[in-house]
């Protein structure tokens, strides 16, 4: 089971991605992400939510291998719904999700973070959307919430990466630790808004998303639209056998 949920006396859950080698989840793995979370928020027993990781890194997107494994647009088609659930569970949460980052975050982690409620990460902690070098599009949305418009938009078109002391600068990333104190931060800011009124808390969570002035869902939603164009017109195949067969890609088109 590559998601795990324990929830401790505070009220605190705590969900835990470990799918080795680098965390990227299957479709099945990101409806399972997707249905944990919101069982965690359905739970009167939890306050808060930390969402973490085991391993090299936080996450690493959708299993590319399993999409090009299968015959058929079934697994494109279910990574992006996959996906789609798993960031809506994360915003929807009917309580704040802290997300606790370390090493890489990519792609689909970028989707994840990016609607948590608070980001904090180790000193190791790298962002990033390779989206382009995959044939293509999406989490930009979530992106946009965590640097500046241009900054998202010249990672967009140059695949870069930003460090979680950049993001700190930029005031998205609440703390920035030793990778060995990450879940100690992480779980100390839980207990404060743990120990504080669990009616209160939800309402909160529900007023912020309520006042939030861009749609995530269907902004996100909008972009997976130019990835099933891409996907059409042939280019994105080539892109991820490229990215499996660890050879360059076709860039003529």
């Amino acid at each position: 089971m590559p998601t795990t949920l324990t929830v401790d006396d505070a009220g605190i859950a705590e969900i835990v991605m470990n799918n080795p080698p680098v965390n990227a989840l299957t479709v099945a793995g990101w409806f399972e992400l997707a249905a944990i979370l919101r069982a965690a928020g359905e739970d009167p027993a939890v306050h808060v939510v930390v969402l973490r990781a085991e391993g090299r890194g936080f996450n690493a997107g959708v299993d590319i291998k399993e999409m090009q494994n299968t015959e058929g647009f079934g697994a494109l088609i279910g990574a992006n719904r996959g996906c789609f659930a798993a960031f809506a569970a994360v915003y929807e949460c009917a309580v704040p999700v802290i997300a606790a980052v370390n090493g890489f975050c990519l792609g689909g982690g970028v989707g994840l973070v990016g609607n948590a409620d608070i980001v904090i990460t180790s000193d190791d902690a790298t962002f990033g959307l390779p989206e382009v070098d995959r044939g293509a599009l999406g989490a930009a949305t979530h992106l946009a919430r965590l640097v500046p418009q241009h900054r998202m938009r010249a990672m967009v078109y140059t695949a870069a990466t930003i460090t979680a002391q950049e993001l700190h600068h930029f005031g998205s990333v609440l703390q920035v630790v030793p990778h060995a104190e990450l879940r100690d931060a992480a779980f100390a800011v839980a207990r404060d808004i743990a120990a504080k009124s669990p009616t209160v808390i939800r309402a909160a969570k529900e007023s912020l998303n309520g006042i939030d002035p861009i749609d995530v869902k269907r902004s996100y939603r909008y972009e997976q639209g130019f990835t099933f164009e891409l996907n059409l017109s042939g280019v994105a195949d080539e892109h991820r056998d490229a990215f499996v067969a660890k050879r360059e890609t076709d860039t003529a088109k």
